[in-house]
């Protein structure tokens, strides 16, 4: 057997670990005679069949354990024995050696054979024949001899077999199984396959008495009872058996526990997941439901209807057929009678899409047809439907009831299964299933009437006598009538009809009603009927649910509290509580009773007829341990818990008192809990709550229960931390941070992420510039950065190279046409270095800012050499022969254009290898741009998806340009991984690193250098020995004999001494395992010169050869190895502050010396030097003159003298030369230092010497030091400015670009062009989204791309290979922080707070800026935030790490930021003038009058509050006294729309209502007093004071004047209530008799708010001789009455009728 993980990776065999009897043993699964049956994820178990013994088994289905892997791989030769040894010790074949005489199943052919041939189902009647070679002979031709496809398979000898036998000319072989063993290790050994997965024996069948063959399940599945208990059932067709298995999981949940097995007669079966059955299709043709292995009844179907019928009928047909056969034009003809069963108990659910036939008024001509002769099979469950297959080919859909559909009687049932045993509550859903969908069952009103009437039966009540359940409505009609029981003769009505309408259940609603209050209906009194009080019931004892009424009970009201937390449930809370009084009133609960009084006030009144429970019963009722006397209330403990008295735990069922649990444990943690741990962990509290809240949750809680989370969540909503889960930002209502968690968690591919939307209809300008390949730019956010004017375009302009050039040469009156066309062409060629140098540059403004599509070509606009000669506009080209112009001059210019086309696509984008082929341009002269491309996608890192296949073939197609992107590409994108493959792939192309005997490869000089530089990419700070150690070698290789090697050597030595540098970079003097090389001190040989070493290793006998081109003797030569050894040093040392080897780089400080070192080479060194020393570099001219060393300073020319001293012995042009170098050297590390940091100080210090520098230039003095060295100087400085001020777009950097690209004619090359234009990428690297990052391999890759000796014309690779320009993209990262506005998807404008680390340099600091900004490199910093007023504010911490904000900056920088209520953006405010709560300021006086509905827009966008302003708050004409209403509303609204939460604006409304409704007297249930009682505890609770006096702006989240108006007006009216005769029924209250009927909505309302305990409690406390006061006030302090309502209770306990006046 094999297994597959994944659908694209290779098979891997299943072992099986078998410890059966005593030894365990892991082995392959190779027997031939399992059949895999059945296989289910959850639980993760197998089933097979073993065809020999006709057995199930169940197997543990896991990942293998790495012991067993290595304990199957050492000794594979297990699966190799043969068929009885390899499986002796698993169960089955310890088993078949029983049997073994009698089976043929030892031989393994046969069985390989039934698997592996196309034979097995066809072929099973002779195989089972007696002799089995026949049968072979038979099973191998049939197969076309296995033995060939064996093969394919590595590690054939776990199949038992050996392909010799395996011929069929050698048939005696068979006879015998063990005849084999000999010959089956002809097979080769191959090395065996690991394995993944492993099965665990679990349980298998008893042997059956009867052993038949063939009785292979032919149906599996799981099936769980109605309460909770899993069965495995499989269907054994040929025995018609159903086999159920009961399994549970064991304790600690490792292992499953199997128990016994039964069988169910069927003939088909299937589960009806949805509730929790089974579908048995009996033999006789009867459907039966069946609970487990309970049998619930017969399913009967209402039959099909004739299709006549149908048609003429608008009934939905309940059959849908479900293939394309038509319904057979012939209806079935076996008529039966109606249906016979038809009384209400009759277990015979009926089809719900067919409960229409019930209405119809064809019912009676409809005949039921029995279908039950003609199912044949069942098939397709889903959830509750299930497909019946006819005989007569048709399938019919139907659809079984579910067990409860109203949400009351749901909660119910489930509260019964948590509380009863398992097989009462089986017997009891049973029951209640076969009464609920009785033929024509209920409908849905009734339901609660008929689960109440079922229960109260089950319990022992006669229901037929009991008053209110008799009157129950079953129809659920609305008509209150209903026919009584008894059928009545007379016609004419009498008054017992009228009586029964007054006693009816819908009367009763009705007059409770709050409609009926408000007609002023008088209550109508209804005569005892005779017979209720006559006779007393009493209950029958030996019913089902008789002994748990107790247990029953509680979990009932457990349900109605926790219903009473959703005020979506308030019927069903009136309709339990009914049925809840009547059992508290038999079970004799007098606290429940008075408890259930005050909810209900006016429901408890009005039924008092009770049962009586023998005495003797009583003792047989199970009460069980957690039953309580006094009732538990939810709302009880929230108030004790907010007025901080001491509180029990509440009660909690799983399951069902899952509200409950919420609001105990959140309001738990807020109002108790430590402190500290909720102002910091309030996002864990939050957290917490979100498993199983949500705000549509929050908002049916009531009111006063929401307020503690709703204050929770207005406390944490202001400060949020970033990386909190989208669940609790949404629950506190900040969108900006969900949606920022919502594309977190996103996956990285998707294109769309990172893209911050932006207009699409393109401007005029955009539709000419179209092919400049800049059009993909992000405008809007631009926009934002550079909002003040239009650089952004300026230097689209400035880098174009799409277009002609404009040639401007004035014909001189003396020169002939001729003449003048050549000064036409000579002019283009000038200007045409500089178009060739701008590509560089363009892809570095547009890096990273395309998405491609993957079904068009990437667009490469392309490079325009022409121009065009005004005034006529005549075209100017090249190529007319007039001049000579060099060959391939455009070459490396079309690579640099492939490259900044492929550098636009991003890395995010979603790209493959098919795509990257593709794009291969049709015709020869696009290869070069196509090289650029691949190189660019290398950096990228897109490279690594081409396929190797692609790679090699485009290096042998020996295209150089090809080969040096490519191998440079694919280096940068495995960057540092000393990844295999790439190496082989660079080592062919680098001599040195080939075995000396090699063939001699001709690879070109360029690619060389590539694969040079290459090599130091992939093993980039690895510090691999064996690498290092060639490249020090390389650095100083000397020319070969003949040709080879001689030109171009400056670029490759550099190239060595640059990847030298990167293998080992920064590890200073620590590199491992190197010492014997003395890298430094070889480098320093190199750099200073001196005799060669002895070559060492393996190319020594190349260069005995004494024919040579170039003599170089045995020294040195420094001018080639020079550069590569200097900056090798300097990224050796980098950063580490060496000042040993800093002290080697001094420029020379005597006159002798400086004449040996060329100038050029001091910038190196002094590069070197200051990398080295990185922590001393100081941003200011006094730290840069530093670097000169003294005999310069003091001899010097300043730099705009105007004459020139004359001197003798010192060469002043070497003087003025070292200077002007060693300053570019000081100003380039200052670049290297602050690269992307925008540093003020360094941008001045650098900004003043490029300025010095442009003056020198015009300087008489500027001959002596060269116009070449200082223009070189110039764009070094260029470079470090643009540098430090990276991405930022600064404008004099700008200006300084812009001048230089103006100069055409002169010194001005190829190269210096090249450096200017780079600056001005730089400049706005990535369109102002990107910057540079000062990491280590970030410098290390800056020194590569801007290594400062610039190529003189387009084709100079002589010391710097021109391709190494494009390594920046390694040195640049996201840095651009974007804020979006959640609620318009655009960016925007945000302040945002920057907080620095301290430093050795600066201690901790903290600066504002205005965000889209480019953020300082993130290791820097310590903590981001979005500052107020205008947006929520929102912290990002980056001391715990910066992976958060990284992914937020790789994805486009986008953080979501929402406006606070009444703000404008900056964009539309710039100066915060024009925000709403700035104009209410003004008119603070007439607060809420001065609000205008309309200005809410302003606020808010929700709808539902403009439609509230709307409708709720603007005066219409004929007020009156709604005006008052009106300036509340308006008021209200006001309030919370400032104070941003208008969730809750309902709470506010409640509140009123229910104060309104408690003053005209019509609260028939305290609800909403409890609520209002819960607001007002919340706030004056102890936690809720500290909050406040914390900070008393916040938090402030109820209008300071409203709750105190509401509080006085409650206790006001019920003051009135007490003096107006409320004390007489207070008083009989008391005292324990029943007050009169008109006051008890008033007195509950009473009781509840101030408190009061219940008579029992007060008799309990020994109040009877109190005298006075203080002595009640004693007594009552155990029971948490709290003062006011003592005072107000002390006359009537003290025995003074007369109510103390207050």
């Amino acid at each position: 057997m094999f297994s597959m993980l994944h659908p694209l990776d290779e098979i891997a065999p299943l072992v099986c670990k078998s410890g059966v009897f005593g030894s365990c043993r892991v082995q392959y699964v190779a027997d031939p005679t399992l059949r895999i049956v059945f296989l289910s994820a959850e639980p993760s178990i197998v089933m097979t069949y073993d065809t020999v013994q006709s057995l199930h088994t169940v197997w543990a289905l896991r990942r293998v354990k790495p012991e067993e892997q290595s304990l199957v791989l050492k000794f594979p030769d297990q699966g190799g024995t043969p068929q009885h040894m390899a499986t002796s010790s698993s169960l089955t074949a310890h088993l078949r050696s029983l049997s073994k005489g009698d089976s043929p199943g030892g031989s393994p052919f046969q069985n390989y054979s039934s698997i592996h041939s196309q034979s097995r189902s066809s072929s099973s009647p002779n195989l089972q024949s007696r002799s089995p070679t026949i049968s072979n002979m038979a099973a191998l031709s049939r197969s076309h001899s296995p033995a060939l496809g064996v093969h394919s398979f590595s590690g054939v000898h776990r199949f038992n077999f050996s392909s010799s036998a395996q011929s069929p000319r050698r048939p005696s072989v068979t006879h015998s199984p063990n005849s084999i063993a000999n010959d089956s290790f002809l097979v080769p050994e191959t090395e065996p396959i690991v394995p993944e997965l492993c099965i665990d024996h679990l349980w298998t069948e008893t042997v059956p008495s009867m052993r038949s063959k063939n009785s292979q399940a032919s149906k599996v599945f799981i099936s769980t009872d109605l309460c909770g208990q899993k069965f495995l059932c499989f269907l054994v067709e040929s025995q018609l058996q159903l086999r159920c298995v009961k399994f549970q999981e064991s304790n600690d949940k490792s292992q499953l526990i199997f128990g016994s097995v039964t069988n169910i007669p069927a003939k088909d079966a299937a589960p009806v997941e949805g509730i929790d059955t089974l579908l048995v299709l009996e033999g006789s043709g009867n459907l039966v439901l069946y609970s487990g292995v309970v049998r619930v009844g017969k399913v009967f179907i209402p039959g099909l209807p004739a299709p006549s019928l149908t048609m003429s009928n608008p009934m939905p047909r309940p059959s849908t057929p479900l293939d394309s056969v038509s319904t057979p034009s012939k209806p079935l003809n076996k008529h039966l009678g109606p249906l016979e069963e038809s009384v209400l108990l009759s277990p015979v659910p009926e089809l719900r899409d067919s409960s229409k036939i019930h209405d119809s008024p064809y019912v009676e001509d409809c005949t039921f047809q029995q279908l039950g002769t003609f199912i044949q099979a069942l098939r397709d469950p889903v959830h509750n439907r299930v497909t019946l297959e006819l005989s007569n080919n048709t399938m019919v859909r139907i659809s079984i009831p579910e067990i409860a559909t109203s949400e009351l009687v749901k909660r119910c049932l489930q509260g019964l299964k948590a509380i009863l045993p398992k097989e009462t509550a089986v017997q009891m859903l049973v029951k209640w299933y076969n009464a609920y969908n009785a033929p024509g069952g209920p409908s849905y009103h009734s339901e609660w009437n008929l689960f109440v009437t079922c229960l109260m039966n089950m319990m022992g009540y006669n229901t037929e006598r009991l008053c209110w359940t008799r009157n129950l409505d079953f129809e659920g009609s609305l008509s209150p009538v209903i026919a009584p029981k008894k059928a009545r003769p007379s016609e004419t009505g009498s008054d017992e009809d009228w009586e029964y309408l007054l006693s009816s259940d819908y009367h009763r609603n009705f007059e409770s009603h709050p409609i009926a209050k408000a007609l002023r209906l008088d209550p109508l009194e209804v005569s005892a009927s005779r017979d209720d009080f006559s006779q007393s019931l009493s209950l029958d004892s030996s019913t089902l649910l008789f002994s748990h009424i107790p247990a029953i009970f509680f979990v009932l009201h457990l349900i109605y509290e926790e219903l009473k937390l959703n005020s979506l449930m308030g019927e069903g809370l009136r309709s339990l509580v009914v049925l809840l009084v009547q059992l508290a009133r038999d079970l004799k609960l007098e606290a429940y009773m008075d408890y259930y009084y005050r909810d209900y006030p006016a429901l408890v009144k009005t039924s008092r007829q009770t049962c009586i429970i023998d005495q003797v019963q009583t003792g047989f009722m199970l009460h069980p341990s957690f039953f309580s006397a006094e009732p538990p209330s939810i709302f009880q403990w929230l108030s004790s818990c907010l007025k901080g008295e001491g509180v029990q735990p509440y009660p909690y069922l799983p399951g069902i008192c899952e509200r409950s649990k919420l609001v105990v444990l959140s309001v738990a943690l807020y109002i108790l809990g430590d402190e500290s741990a909720v102002l910091n962990e309030a996002s864990h509290y939050l957290y917490k709550i979100t498993s199983g809240f949500t705000l549509r949750d929050l908002e049916s809680l009531p009111f006063g229960v929401a307020l503690p989370i709703r204050d929770a969540i207005y406390q944490c909503r202001e400060q949020p931390s970033s990386d909190w889960p989208e669940a609790v930002c949404l629950l506190i209502g900040r969108q900006d941070l969900s949606k920022q968690a919502w594309e977190g968690s996103l996956q990285k591919g998707k294109s769309s992420v990172g893209t911050v939307p932006s207009s699409d209809i393109p401007s005029a300008a955009e539709s000419e510039e179209d092919e400049d390949g800049m059009n993909d730019m992000n405008e809007e956010v631009m926009s934002l950065i550079w909002s003040e004017d239009l650089r952004v375009q300026e230097v689209r302009r400035l880098l174009q190279s799409a277009r002609p050039v404009r040639v401007n040469v004035v014909q001189m009156p003396e020169a002939s046409d001729h003449e003048y066309i050549e000064e036409k062409e000579n002019r283009l060629l000038q200007l045409c270095q500089r178009t060739m140098a701008l590509p560089v540059g363009r892809g570095m403004f547009t890096l990273f800012s395309y998405h491609p599509v993957p079904t068009e070509q990437l667009p490469i606009p392309k490079l325009n050499l022409t121009g065009r000669a005004p005034p006529r506009n005549t075209t100017v080209d090249l190529n007319s022969g007039n001049i000579d112009v060099p060959p391939n001059m455009a070459c490396w210019a079309s690579f640099h254009n492939g490259v900044a086309a492929g550098l636009k696509i991003a890395p995010a984008s979603q790209i493959d290898s098919a795509w990257i082929v593709y794009n291969k341009p049709k015709i020869a002269e696009l290869a070069n741009e196509y090289a650029g491309f691949l190189m660019a996608l290398g950096l990228n890192g897109h490279l690594t998806k081409l396929a190797t296949l692609n790679i090699h073939d485009y290096l042998t197609k020996g295209h150089e340009m090809t080969s040096i992107g490519l191998l440079l590409g694919v280096s940068a994108a495995k960057l540092g991984t000393m990844d295999m493959s790439i190496t082989r792939l660079l080592s062919i192309h680098i001599p040195a690193l080939l075995p000396p005997t090699s063939t001699e490869l001709d690879v070109p000089h360029n690619v060389q250098v590539a694969a040079v530089v290459g090599i130091g990419l992939v093993y980039q700070g690895t510090a691999h020995r064996h690498t290092a150690e060639v490249l020090l070698a390389e650095i100083g290789r000397p020319p070969g004999p003949e040709m080879e090697y001689c030109t171009d050597r400056e670029s490759y030595s550099l190239a060595s001494g640059l990847a030298l540098g990167m293998v080992c970079l920064g590890h200073g003097s620590n590199l491992i395992g190197m010492s014997d090389l003395n890298v430094p001190e070889q480098l320093y040989q190199y750099m200073v010169g001196g005799h060669r070493r002895f070559q060492a290793g393996m190319h020594r006998e190349k260069h005995k050869s004494p024919s040579y081109q170039i003599k170089e003797g045995d020294t040195i030569n420094v001018d080639v190895t020079c550069p590569g050894a200097t900056l090798a040093l300097a990224m050796i040392y980098l950063k580490t502050n060496n000042r040993s080897i800093a002290d080697w780089l001094k420029a020379p400080d005597t006159m002798y010396l400086l004449d040996f070192v060329k100038p050029e080479f001091l910038l190196l060194r002094t590069l070197a030097r200051c990398l080295i020393l990185w922590d001393d570099i100081l941003p200011n001219s006094k730290w840069v003159n530093s670097n000169v060393p003294q005999i310069i300073r003091e001899n010097i020319i300043s730099l705009h003298a105007t004459e020139l001293p004359s001197s003798e012995d010192l060469s002043l042009e070497t003087l003025a030369q070292a200077h002007v170098y060693i300053i570019a050297g000081a100003c380039l590390s200052l670049g290297f230092r602050f690269a992307g940091s925008e540093n003020l100080a360094a941008f001045q210090c650098l900004y003043k010497y490029a300025t010095d520098f442009l003056k020198c230039l015009s300087a008489p003095t500027a001959s002596i030091t060269g116009l070449y060295n200082l223009e070189t100087c110039l764009s070094v400085l260029l470079l470090a400015l643009a540098m430090v001020m990276a991405g930022s777009g600064n404008l004099k950097v700008l200006q300084l670009c812009r001048f230089m690209h103006k100069k055409t004619g002169g010194e001005m090359n190829y190269g210096f062009h090249l450096a200017h234009h780079m600056a001005l990428g730089l400049l706005f690297l990535g369109g102002g989204r990107y910057s540079l990052s000062t990491s280590n391999s970030s410098i290390a890759a800056l020194l590569c791309a801007l290594y400062p000796h610039f190529p003189v014309h387009s084709t100079d690779n002589r010391y710097h290979l021109q391709a190494l320009r494009h390594l920046y993209v390694l040195a640049a990262e996201p840095r651009l922080l974007t804020p979006v506005d959640v609620d318009t998807n655009s960016p925007c404008y945000a302040l945002i707070e920057v907080t620095y680390k301290g430093t050795q340099w600066y201690g901790e600091a903290t600066e504002e800026l205005m965000a889209p900004t480019l953020l300082p490199e993130l290791h820097l910093l310590k903590q981001i935030r979005v500052k107020g007023p205008r947006y929520w504010e929102l912290l990002i911490d980056l001391s715990k790490g910066t992976t958060h904000l990284q992914s937020i900056l790789s994805k486009g920088g986008i953080l979501y930021v929402k406006l606070r209520a009444g703000q404008l953006s900056y964009k539309e405010d710039p100066m915060g003038w024009r925000s709403l709560l700035a104009q209410t300021v003004t008119h603070r006086s007439s607060e809420a009058r001065a609000f205008k509905p309309e200005a809410i827009s302003a606020f808010t966008s929700d709808p539902a509050l403009f439609s509230f302003a709307d409708y709720f708050c603007k005066p219409t004409m004929d007020m009156g006294q709604k005006q008052e209403i009106l300036d509340l509303f308006s008021s209200i609204l006001y309030e919370c729309v400032t104070q941003e939460n208008p969730e809750m604006l309902p709470t506010y409304i409640a509140i009123d209502q229910a104060v309104r409704r408690l003053e005209r007297r019509e609260m028939s249930e305290t609800f909403e007093l409890w609520q209002m009682k819960l607001v007002l505890e919340f706030f004056s609770s102890r936690s809720h004071q500290e909050r406040m006096s914390r900070n008393p702006t916040r938090g402030l989240f109820m209008n300071s004047e409203f709750l105190p108006v509401m509080k006085c007006t409650i206790d006001n009216t019920l003051d009135q209530w007490l003096q107006a005769g409320g004390d007489v029924s207070l008083h009989s209250y008391l005292s324990g008799q029943a007050p009169e009927e008109s006051q008890l909505s008033m007195l509950a309302c009473f009781l509840i708010y101030h408190s009061v305990p219940t008579p029992g409690q007060l008799a309990a406390g020994g109040l009877e001789g109190s005298r006075n006061f203080s002595e009640l006030l004693l007594k009552l302090r155990r029971l948490h009455v709290p003062v006011r309502a003592l005072l107000r209770l002390a006359p009537l306990l003290l025995g003074n009728p007369q109510a103390m006046v207050l």
